[in-house]
């Protein structure tokens, strides 16, 4: 996040702050795959967890 997001800004506000960390673990969170859990994101990690009723982590 220090380098994708924080490095360089300057926010106005702690709204506008807050808002651009907000948006960016939105991102990383619903989009950004990780290689730990099968290249699909963390969202989409737990929705087939929950549907199957069992954890595979990759470890």
């Amino acid at each position: 996040m220090k380098r994708e997001l924080l490095y360089g800004e300057r926010w106005l506000n702690n709204s506008d702050a807050r808002m651009a960390v907000f948006t960016w673990l939105a991102r990383y969170n619903n989009r950004r795959r990780h290689s730990a859990l099968g290249h699909i994101s963390p969202v989409e990690f737990a929705r087939r967890s929950i549907n199957s009723g069992s954890l595979n982590l990759a470890a």
